[in-house]
């Protein structure tokens, strides 16, 4: 099980949109996905249709007294088709309280403990975090061995997170536990200038730490939050599920990039050369431009060459591939937005609903 925690201690960054969207994203492509919720808000729960006011037991049952421990699998409730969830309740609040009264050395691996049940019963299970940095999130970190930041696109977010970045860097140096860390643009408008240039920043400042997905400002994912259920349950082609698919594949390429590597015929299986395939993107007002598709698991701009120039007062991309014979489907990657190639007619349909490019090599 691939445990991820959710963190910034921001508010209003999209951490809890995150957890219960790409929960959704995930399990529609098969996964068994566990939501955390570890923040007393219990936002991530009510997200998920579920009144934690309602409930007798919560994950401060599971966590309060591992002495005489709650199982995780007693309160864990299935809400949607591969998507099981660990409920919270403003009595979190408490166990924070009580955690940081204690001295006792376990009071930062109590998560950790509980999830260990859950290793083989789930292939991910996703940590909705406080918007803190409290004896609860050291317990989330401490449990999971990745993490993503969703970051406004925004100034002020970016100081924030950067902060951020530096308290996980002192825990994990403290408690000698190593953090795979990433950076998630979200609240995106490709309207405004302002948005345009702090994507850049980010992008900049952040390097390889940030996802090529970029999730876009969409009304539709507060609507998903009030009828209790992940975007992608109802309406497929909105934005706001295009773009956590998007960020679903990337996570899920992450854990098979030592497979994508490795030759996927036997060794005695002849296997004709790779063609040299070059593919052109042409727009005026691009910033970065990727390419992704089954050739390279849908990780923009692995084994790719790239090249960039001006023509005719646009910039012009070209990606070099170096491809067997068959057919291909693929995605630009525009500054974070998943497009299709607008200079390619033909197509074929995606997972959810939107149209890939298709490439054929012969």
């Amino acid at each position: 099980m691939r445990t991820i925690a959710i963190v910034n201690q921001k508010g209003g960054c999209g951490k809890t949109t995150s957890v219960v969207n790409l929960a959704g994203c995930l399990a529609a492509d098969g996964a068994r996905v566990l939501v955390v919720d570890m923040d007393p808000q219990a936002h991530a729960t009510l997200a998920l249709g579920i009144d934690p006011d309602a409930l007798e037991e919560n994950l401060f049952d599971v966590l309060v007294d591992p002495g005489t421990p709650v199982p995780i699998d007693r309160i864990v409730l299935g809400v949607a088709d591969g998507i099981d969830l660990a409920p919270s309740g403003i009595v979190l609040s408490a166990l924070e309280q009580k955690l940081v009264a204690e001295q006792a050395e376990d009071r930062t691996e109590r998560l950790a403990s509980a999830l260990a049940s859950a290793q083989e019963a789930y292939d991910y299970a996703l940590i909705d975090c406080p918007p803190n940095v409290g004896l609860l999130t050291f317990n989330a970190l401490r449990a999971a061995r990745e993490v993503i930041v969703p970051l406004e696109t925004s100034f002020f977010a970016i100081q924030s997170v950067q902060k951020l970045l530096e308290t996980i860097g002192l825990l994990s140096d403290r408690i000698a536990h190593d953090l795979s860390v990433r950076i998630l643009p979200t609240l995106f408008d490709a309207r405004t200038r302002y948005s345009r240039d702090t994507l850049a920043e980010i992008r900049d400042l952040f390097k390889e730490l940030c996802f090529d997905t970029v999730i876009r400002q969409n009304v539709k994912l507060r609507e998903a939050a009030r009828r209790g259920a992940p975007l992608v349950s109802f309406a497929r082609t909105a934005n706001g599920a295009l773009d956590y698919s998007a960020l679903a594949v990337e996570v899920a390429a992450e854990s098979v990039e030592d497979e994508l590597d490795a030759p996927a015929l036997g060794a005695d299986t002849a296997v004709e050369p790779p063609r040299q395939v070059i593919v052109q993107f042409r727009n005026a007002e691009a910033r970065d431009v990727r390419i992704a598709g089954d050739f390279n698991g849908w990780v923009p701009d692995k084994g790719v060459q790239t090249r960039r120039e001006k023509a005719g007062g646009e910039q012009v991309w070209t990606k070099i591939l170096e491809l067997p014979p068959g057919t291909y489907q693929y995605r630009y990657v525009v500054d974070g937005d998943w497009r299709e190639d607008p200079s390619n007619p033909e197509k074929a349909p995606g997972r959810v609903g939107e149209r890939n490019s298709l490439l054929v090599v012969r």
